[in-house]
Protein backbone atom coordinates (compact mmCIF):
# COMPACT_ATOMS: atom_id res chain seq x y z
CA UNK A 1 0.00 0.00 0.00
CA UNK A 2 1.65 3.29 -0.98
CA UNK A 3 2.51 5.27 2.05
CA UNK A 4 3.43 8.93 2.00
CA UNK A 5 6.10 10.84 3.85
CA UNK A 6 5.12 12.78 6.95
CA UNK A 7 6.45 15.95 5.25
CA UNK A 8 3.11 15.91 3.43
CA UNK A 9 1.20 16.49 6.65
CA UNK A 10 3.41 19.32 7.92
CA UNK A 11 3.25 21.36 4.71
CA UNK A 12 -0.44 20.79 4.05
CA UNK A 13 -1.76 23.52 6.35
CA UNK A 14 0.38 26.25 4.77
CA UNK A 15 -0.03 25.59 1.03
CA UNK A 16 -2.71 23.90 -1.06
CA UNK A 17 0.06 21.96 -2.86
CA UNK A 18 2.59 19.61 -1.35
CA UNK A 19 5.06 16.83 -2.11
CA UNK A 20 4.67 13.15 -1.31
CA UNK A 21 6.66 9.98 -1.92
CA UNK A 22 5.16 6.63 -2.93
CA UNK A 23 6.12 3.44 -1.09
CA UNK A 24 4.75 0.12 -2.29
CA UNK A 25 3.34 -1.52 -5.43
CA UNK A 26 -0.43 -0.99 -5.25
CA UNK A 27 -0.58 1.72 -7.93
CA UNK A 28 1.71 0.04 -10.50
CA UNK A 29 1.79 0.76 -13.49
CA UNK A 30 0.62 4.36 -12.83
CA UNK A 31 2.95 4.97 -9.87
CA UNK A 32 6.00 3.05 -8.70
CA UNK A 33 7.84 2.74 -5.41
CA UNK A 34 10.01 5.85 -5.00
CA UNK A 35 7.96 8.13 -7.25
CA UNK A 36 7.57 11.70 -6.02
CA UNK A 37 4.14 13.32 -6.28
CA UNK A 38 2.71 16.82 -6.33
CA UNK A 39 -0.60 16.76 -4.46
CA UNK A 40 -3.31 19.42 -4.47
CA UNK A 41 -4.93 19.31 -1.04
CA UNK A 42 -8.63 20.06 -0.79
CA UNK A 43 -9.13 19.61 -4.56
CA UNK A 44 -12.46 18.45 -5.90
CA UNK A 45 -12.36 14.68 -6.42
CA UNK A 46 -14.01 13.00 -9.39
CA UNK A 47 -14.25 9.33 -10.30
CA UNK A 48 -10.99 8.19 -11.88
CA UNK A 49 -8.73 10.63 -10.01
CA UNK A 50 -5.62 9.40 -8.19
CA UNK A 51 -6.02 10.63 -4.61
CA UNK A 52 -4.23 10.81 -1.27
CA UNK A 53 -6.26 9.65 1.72
CA UNK A 54 -5.93 8.52 5.31
CA UNK A 55 -6.24 4.79 5.79
CA UNK A 56 -9.66 4.15 7.41
CA UNK A 57 -8.26 1.89 10.16
CA UNK A 58 -4.81 3.47 10.63
CA UNK A 59 -5.39 7.18 10.23
CA UNK A 60 -1.74 8.10 10.74
CA UNK A 61 -1.00 6.18 7.50
CA UNK A 62 -1.47 8.06 4.23
CA UNK A 63 -2.17 6.06 1.07
CA UNK A 64 -2.54 6.71 -2.66
CA UNK A 65 -5.44 5.09 -4.52
CA UNK A 66 -7.76 5.74 -7.45
CA UNK A 67 -11.19 7.12 -6.58
CA UNK A 68 -13.59 4.88 -8.47
CA UNK A 69 -17.07 5.79 -7.36
CA UNK A 70 -18.79 8.01 -4.82
CA UNK A 71 -21.15 5.81 -2.85
CA UNK A 72 -23.30 6.27 0.20
CA UNK A 73 -20.83 6.81 3.03
CA UNK A 74 -17.82 7.85 0.95
CA UNK A 75 -15.46 6.91 -1.88
CA UNK A 76 -14.83 3.44 -3.21
CA UNK A 77 -11.08 3.38 -3.93
CA UNK A 78 -8.93 0.83 -5.75
CA UNK A 79 -5.25 0.41 -6.47
CA UNK A 80 -4.25 0.10 -10.11
CA UNK A 81 -2.43 -3.15 -9.28
CA UNK A 82 -5.24 -5.63 -8.57
CA UNK A 83 -2.86 -8.14 -6.94
CA UNK A 84 -1.44 -5.72 -4.34
CA UNK A 85 -4.65 -5.30 -2.31
CA UNK A 86 -5.08 -2.71 0.43
CA UNK A 87 -8.05 -0.87 -1.06
CA UNK A 88 -11.84 -0.72 -0.67
CA UNK A 89 -12.12 -4.43 -1.37
CA UNK A 90 -10.44 -4.85 2.04
CA UNK A 91 -11.88 -1.96 4.07
CA UNK A 92 -14.99 -0.73 2.25
CA UNK A 93 -15.83 2.86 1.40
CA UNK A 94 -13.58 5.66 2.63
CA UNK A 95 -15.42 8.57 4.29
CA UNK A 96 -14.97 11.85 2.40
CA UNK A 97 -13.33 13.52 5.40
CA UNK A 98 -10.41 11.06 5.07
CA UNK A 99 -9.71 12.09 1.46
CA UNK A 100 -6.99 14.74 1.55
CA UNK A 101 -6.29 15.68 -2.06
CA UNK A 102 -5.73 14.80 -5.72
CA UNK A 103 -2.40 13.85 -7.30
CA UNK A 104 -1.49 16.22 -10.12
CA UNK A 105 2.04 15.34 -11.14
CA UNK A 106 4.55 12.49 -10.85
CA UNK A 107 8.36 12.70 -10.90
CA UNK A 108 10.33 9.46 -11.13
CA UNK A 109 13.92 9.88 -9.84
CA UNK A 110 16.77 8.27 -11.79
CA UNK A 111 17.78 4.81 -10.56
CA UNK A 112 21.30 4.38 -9.24
CA UNK A 113 23.60 2.98 -11.90
CA UNK A 114 21.58 4.42 -14.80
CA UNK A 115 24.60 5.63 -16.76
CA UNK A 116 24.33 4.55 -20.38
CA UNK A 117 23.22 7.35 -22.73
CA UNK A 118 20.18 5.32 -23.82
CA UNK A 119 19.10 4.69 -20.20
CA UNK A 120 19.51 8.38 -19.33
CA UNK A 121 17.52 9.41 -22.43
CA UNK A 122 14.70 6.97 -21.60
CA UNK A 123 14.60 8.29 -18.03
CA UNK A 124 14.59 11.93 -19.19
CA UNK A 125 11.65 11.30 -21.52
CA UNK A 126 9.54 9.59 -18.87
CA UNK A 127 10.67 11.05 -15.50
CA UNK A 128 8.14 13.85 -15.11
CA UNK A 129 4.49 13.56 -16.15
CA UNK A 130 1.06 14.68 -15.12
CA UNK A 131 -1.11 12.01 -13.48
CA UNK A 132 -4.31 11.79 -15.46
CA UNK A 133 -7.65 10.56 -14.23
CA UNK A 134 -8.80 7.22 -15.60
CA UNK A 135 -12.45 7.76 -16.43
CA UNK A 136 -12.90 4.04 -17.14
CA UNK A 137 -12.32 3.20 -13.47
CA UNK A 138 -16.00 2.50 -12.82
CA UNK A 139 -15.98 -0.10 -15.61
CA UNK A 140 -13.05 -1.84 -13.91
CA UNK A 141 -15.04 -1.86 -10.67
CA UNK A 142 -18.00 -3.61 -12.28
CA UNK A 143 -15.68 -6.18 -13.89
CA UNK A 144 -14.28 -7.34 -10.51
Amino acid sequence: MPELSQETERGRAVLPFGPAEVTGPSMVPTLYHGDRLLVRYGARIRPGDVIVLRHPFQQDLLVVKRAVELREGGWWVLGDNAWAGGDSTDYGVVPEELVLGRVLFRYRPARPGQRSPLAVLRWALSAARPVFADRSASRRLRAR
